[in-house]
């Protein structure tokens, strides 16, 4: 009873660490400083876009006009069984993104903590490890768009583990069938079904038998996925139109630079999948496993040993993704390089909480470690982990208001007086989205998935500058995500605020093709010396105080 009492307690504060957490996004709202990269520069632009697009159910072949004069399918955007997109549906966007991450972090809490108490650590007196573990896994600054995509995982797994023990109860189904519906199989469940599946097979190997239930809960759960995202199934399975994707090459590096990056990976770990393992769960991760080594105890430790094997593994698995070797099978099998199979190591971070709570449990057993000791160890990779919420690690970027600059876009808008869908417009040393967000119809973009006739058609208004720096050449032509208004002389950087004192001085570009597109202005970040030659004029100099940029518009002659 007073284990139950001091659990409940111990959850409390949790739940309380994790509102604080989360707090600063509802308290600042569009003050907050949230992260840029594959979220500012484009997944909020996308909610926003596609919730006054009118395509949010369209149809399969239905497009979004806003963006590279209709050429991006509404297929880009994910389904609309997503509970995500309906969330900036129906709320601003600040709010919607303080939700989506309450949510996100909660259930990854649940999650976790579910699956240590029921399946790793549920002896007696572990319930401070189970809790503190679960806690910092929820902390971790995950990429917001990926949703449970990766901190679904625990949930998911405690799930599975239920069902491939015997239990039948419907919460296990529930969960499975819910987490779908908050997540992307593309950017992390395929990945994690699939070490599901090997699971299963295993069990079979072992003779452990064929187990009907478990692997059926696996399969329903894939199913369940493909009704979810079925704009994605029809685009693999029937869009025969040759995309972007089409021309991404990943397999560059050399053997030396895939070790290299193996370490790295292991040490640090990835930003999309962010696990903050490498002060504290790391150092405690291999003390144990040293104790094992020193002590022989592979068959009592196989699960750890397994698991600690499998996370090494996966990281060598990421880096050697892109090495060379795989050149002649890319050529052979063109789905190779259209989908990207490093993503394997998306199962790290639930790998590596899962590690740190087991070799805290084998500290104490084999170590002579006091439980106080190991909680302490918790308890600094929580204060570790606070330090990477996202109004902390991102101080120095632009707040959301100063980012997307609403007001001085209205501003532009007022002084071109003309119907937004009459014109075109471009970015240069800023990102697209920005215009996107602000209602501007724009002829670049950033998307994974865009039809590759269009890049070809917008690499002749960039050419030339492309000719100039190869570094963006192949950034441009080997991957093309960022189909964006390329400058020689600002390279692959485009969040120039008003105080830098950078300038464009030999911009070369195609404005001929530019105004064939229906190309009217530019929104460039700093000034254009020679846009005259551009057949280019600048007509207004725009700035705001509540903006991270100074706007020079630009209108093609």
């Amino acid at each position: 009873m007073q284990n139950i009492k001091k659990e409940q307690l111990i959850l409390i504060i949790a739940f309380l660490l994790l509102a604080i957490f989360v707090s600063p996004l509802f308290i600042l709202g569009e003050d907050a400083h949230i992260r840029v990269h594959d979220n500012l520069d484009s997944n909020l632009a996308w909610y926003k876009v596609l919730a006054i697009s009118g395509q949010i159910t369209g149809p399969l072949n239905g497009s979004i006009s806003q963006i590279i004069n209709g050429n991006l399918s509404r297929n880009a955007f994910g389904t609309e069984f997503s509970l995500i997109v309906w969330l900036y549906k129906l709320f601003p966007t600040m709010i919607a993104y303080a939700l989506s991450q309450t949510i996100t972090r909660v259930v990854a809490f649940i999650g976790m903590y579910l699956l240590l108490k029921k399946h790793f650590l549920y002896e007696k007196g572990w319930e401070i490890v189970n809790v503190g573990t679960a806690l910092a896994f929820a902390f971790t600054p995950f990429w917001p768009s990926g949703m449970l995509s990766t901190l679904g995982m625990p949930l998911a797994l405690w799930a599975f583990l239920n069902i491939r023990k015997g239990e039948s109860l419907l919460r296990n189904y529930v969960a499975l069938t819910l987490i779908p519906f908050y997540s992307s199989i593309v950017l992390g469940f395929f990945f994690f079904l699939s070490a599901m599946g090997i699971l299963w097979l295993v069990d079979v190997i072992k003779g452990k038998g064929w187990n009907p239930r478990f692997i059926l809960s696996i399969i329903y759960m894939t199913c369940v996925y493909f009704l979810v995202e079925y704009r994605l199934v029809y685009s693999f399975l029937f869009d025969h139109v040759p995309n972007s994707r089409d021309e991404y090459f990943h397999a560059r590096l050399s053997f030396w630079h895939c070790i290299r990056l193996t370490f790295k990976n292991f040490i640090f770990g990835h930003h999309h999948v962010a696990t903050i393992h490498t002060l504290v769960i790391l150092p405690v991760m291999i003390l144990a496993f040293f104790l094992i080594i020193v002590k022989k105890l592979w068959k009592q430790e196989k699960v750890f040993v397994s698991l600690f094997i499998l996370n090494f593994a996966l990281s060598a698995w990421y880096a050697f993704w892109f090495y060379k070797g795989w050149l002649p099978l890319t050529k052979m099998f063109h789905f190779m390089d259209t989908f990207n199979f490093a993503r394997f190591h998306f199962l790290r971070p639930l790998i590596i909480y899962v590690l740190f709570a087991l070799s805290l449990k084998i500290l104490f057993k084999y170590g002579s470690f006091r439980k106080l000791i190991l909680e302490g160890f918790v308890l600094l990779q929580i204060i570790v982990i606070v330090f990477f919420n996202e109004e902390i690690l991102f101080r120095d970027k632009p707040s959301v208001k100063q980012f997307f600059a609403e007001e001085q876009f209205s501003e532009i808008k007022n002084y071109i007086n003309l119907p937004l869908e009459s014109y075109r417009v471009a970015s240069i040393g800023l990102h697209p989205a920005i215009a996107q967000y602000n209602g501007f119809y724009t002829l670049d973009t950033y998307n994974n998935f865009y039809p590759l006739s269009y890049k070809y058609q917008f690499r002749k208004i960039i050419e030339k500058e492309l000719a100039k720096n190869k570094t963006i050449r192949v950034y441009f032509d080997e991957w093309g995500g960022r189909c964006y208004m390329f400058s020689s002389e600002l390279g692959k950087h485009y969040m120039f605020k008003k105080h830098t004192k950078k300038r464009v001085k030999n911009l070369e570009l195609n404005t001929d093709v530019f105004k064939e597109m229906g190309g009217r202005f530019i929104f460039s970040a700093v000034p254009i010396d020679n846009a005259f030659d551009n057949n280019l004029t600048l007509e207004k100099v725009f700035e705001s105080k509540s903006s991270a940029w100074k706007i020079y518009l630009y209108k093609a002659l």
